[in-house]
């Protein structure tokens, strides 16, 4: 496999997103974290998130199948814990994106909007669906697919990690083949909510490596945000 990364802060002042993507123990990980709440504490929690991820899959004596919710619930735990010691309550919250890949087989979890994208044959296999109203809405064919990037609720959302008193309601996916797929996209919002998935997909099929894949999307989505407010954005693009 070979990846290339991007975190940048758009409009803002502070990076609220961490990215991690690296080898541990001989296994893959690739975490993507877009820190909520604000005045500092975002970037606390997302940081937070990927520190324990990090921690959590370095141990191989059990596989990633057991390990990846287990660093879902570590994230949780360390980000209360944060909270506690500096009163920020309702500052300091994050979703999750990640990618696990151990020898042929992955798993790939989240929490929130950050979207994992899974590609085969330089089309979209899967993306994992936001935890978030437009998303509900979809679902409830209330609104289209192409509604949510331009919704009025996109930023609601209905799971993240860093919320006390409940269980953090997290996906993952079942063990995975990693031969069968071609690439991978982990994102924050403010990354996919610039740039259309069939652009994903011509991006992918026109490059010639990884970094001149995520260049190509990245080139659009500075682009079509240099107008607006745009939102810090990150990725990480994998080729297998």
């Amino acid at each position: 496999m070979t990846f290339q990364t991007v975190s940048a802060l758009g409009s803002r002042d502070v990076n609220e997103d961490t990215i991690y993507a690296g080898s541990l123990n001989g296994r893959s990980l690739f975490v993507v974290a877009d820190g909520l709440g604000g005045h500092g504490k975002g970037d606390v929690a997302s940081a937070l998130a990927v520190s324990a991820f990090k921690e959590v899959l370095s141990d191989s004596s059990h596989p990633i199948s057991v390990l990846l919710p287990n660093a879902f619930l570590a994230a949780q735990d360390a980000i209360l814990q944060e909270q506690k010691v500096s009163g920020c309550y309702f500052q300091m919250k994050t979703t999750v994106c990640t990618l696990a890949v151990d020898n042929d087989q992955l798993l790939w979890g989240h929490i929130g909007d950050s979207r994992l994208y899974a590609f085969s044959h330089n089309k979209i296999k899967m993306r994992t669906l936001d935890h978030s109203v437009p998303q509900m809405l979809v679902l409830a064919h209330d609104i289209k697919e192409k509604d949510i990037r331009n919704h009025p609720d996109r930023n609601k959302l209905l799971r993240v990690l860093g919320v006390s008193g409940d269980t953090p309601k997290f996906e993952i996916s079942e063990l995975q083949k990693l031969h069968k797929y071609q690439a991978f996209l982990l994102c924050s919002d403010g990354f996919w909510e610039y740039i259309l998935e069939k652009e994903m997909c011509t991006a992918l099929k026109k490059s010639s490596s990884v970094e001149e894949w995520l260049q190509r999307m990245r080139e659009i989505v500075e682009q079509r945000g240099s107008s607006t407010d745009m939102d810090n954005f990150s990725a990480i693009a994998i080729w297998v």
